[in-house]
């Protein structure tokens, strides 16, 4: 049965001389995470668990320990396991956590609940915390400042050769437990389920070593991956009809696995086929890098450090106040100037008005989209036009207040650097996409509740 909370512990009151004090930051975030909106939200999801959660059962960890809990995970950037040990040692964090004297509740069960909550739940959550922020007179959301960022998904550098190597891989040890279960079964040969990984990773090894001048050499050494590639993908094949014909209950997540990797390593075939012996272009829309994380794009921002990055572009709205107002995960690789009406629709929407003053890099620069938020009601719009520029465009921009709006939108770069070492979007540890989706919403209302506990201390 899904319980609320713990009967609150006021033994540090009960005991004289022994007092129990939070940081002004905690004791903000504390008195944040108490609103009975922010708990509805994270327990709607929670309740979706099993059918009866709500009603029949044991007693489960309750929804405001598990609240916390993810709340000081992102704050502190911890594991789970981590997260667990740092709030059973510390009895600030366990009144903060709403654990009190109780039994803090195992990492592995804090990770199954946490993947109960889902990433729309999280957008509510954020723009829930932005309205208590207006209530608080933190923001008024007068001043807004968009750009973007790109967040990586856990992945390795792809190359075709890995790809290749990851496909036998899985494939192969799937294979080795199926025989396990088929072993018994007519047709099932023991040839059938030969595990190749040693020799794929061996080919990716030499192709991996040797010079680029050594073309003809790669390309024989590609042509042999790729011979034993498609010796892994035929046998999988069959052992999944196999397996879906005479094992269908023992075997099912041996079923789910192959269902899931085998049309990714035909895929991986696919490309490096066309790449290196046929020499053709394959756009970056067509091109899986990585049977893990097939979400994942691949972008190109003319960074120095970083010509391409592997994962999604995150277009962020900050208010004053350093409130991140509103992010999105965008498709692919769009360019800049497409990301400033929405991003000021969504202002819109949120605060009910239009910012009094929105500022942006100079990619997000066009005439429409200047038009445009002078349309919507933007007293002033901060976008420096890029190139050459004709002699009234640079009296325009010498103006005062032009130069007080680059000035104020160059600290979203801050933010940016903040949120990506702080609260740990420089790198999606969770899996699939809506785990993604998760990762970044959870660092967004980190940074969020953090700005609430600055405020009150200053």
């Amino acid at each position: 049965m899904l319980l609320d909370k713990y009967e609150a512990d006021n033994i540090f009151e009960r005991i004289p001389g022994l007092t129990l004090q939070m940081s002004p930051e905690l004791a903000t975030i504390d008195r944040v995470l108490d609103d009975d909106e922010l708990f509805c939200l994270i327990r709607q999801d929670l309740a979706q668990r099993y059918p009866k959660t709500e009603i029949a059962g044991r007693n489960s960890t309750p929804v405001e320990v598990i609240l916390r809990m993810l709340a000081v995970r992102h704050l502190y950037t911890l594991g789970y396991e981590q997260t667990e040990h740092q709030v059973a040692d510390s009895l600030v964090l366990r009144q903060f956590c709403r654990v009190y004297f109780e039994a803090v509740p195992d990492h592995t069960t804090l990770w199954r609940w946490a993947q109960l909550i889902q990433p729309e739940t999280l957008q509510a959550f954020n723009a829930r915390l932005i309205r208590l922020a207006v209530a608080d007179k933190l923001t008024r959301g007068r001043k807004l400042r968009t750009d973007g960022m790109v967040v990586e998904t856990n992945i390795h550098h792809p190359t075709d050769s890995s790809l290749l190597a990851d496909s036998v891989r899985v494939l192969g040890r799937t294979l080795s437990r199926a025989r396990q279960i088929l072993s018994d079964q007519p047709g099932a040969a023991k040839q059938l389920f030969r595990n190749r990984t040693r020799s794929a990773k061996r080919a990716a090894r030499t192709i991996g070593r040797a010079s680029g001048r050594q073309r003809e050499l790669i390309r024989a050494h590609y042509q042999g991956l790729l011979k034993t590639t498609r010796a892994t993908i035929q046998p999988a094949q069959q052992v999944l009809q196999l397996l879906q014909t005479e094992a269908q209950s023992s075997g099912a997540a041996l079923i789910k696995t192959l269902e899931t990797f085998l049309p990714r390593a035909q895929h991986v075939v696919d490309q490096t086929t066309r790449r290196i012996l046929k020499q053709e272009a394959v756009p970056a829309t067509e091109k899986l890098v990585s049977i893990f994380e097939p979400h994942t794009d691949i972008i190109r921002r003319g960074k120095a450090n970083k010509a391409t990055e592997f994962g999604h572009k995150i277009w962020l709205g900050e208010v004053e106040g350093g409130f991140i107002s509103h992010h999105r995960i965008l498709e692919g690789n769009p360019t800049d100037d497409q990301q400033w009406s929405p991003t000021l629709q969504q202002h819109q929407h949120l605060f009910g008005h239009p910012p009094w003053q929105a500022s942006a890099d100079r990619g997000v620069y066009s005439p429409t989209n200047e038009q445009y938020a002078h349309q919507l009601g933007v007293q002033r719009v901060i976008l420096p036009q890029s190139g050459r520029k004709a002699e009234a465009r640079r009296r325009y921009e010498r103006q005062g207040w032009f130069r007080r709006g680059r000035r104020f939108h160059v600290g979203i770069e801050g933010r940016i650097s903040v949120i990506t070492r702080k609260h740990g979007l420089d790198r999606c540890r969770d899996r699939g996409r809506i785990g993604f989706e998760r990762w970044v919403g959870w660092g967004i209302v980190a940074n969020n509740l953090t700005m609430f506990g600055r405020a009150q201390t200053r």
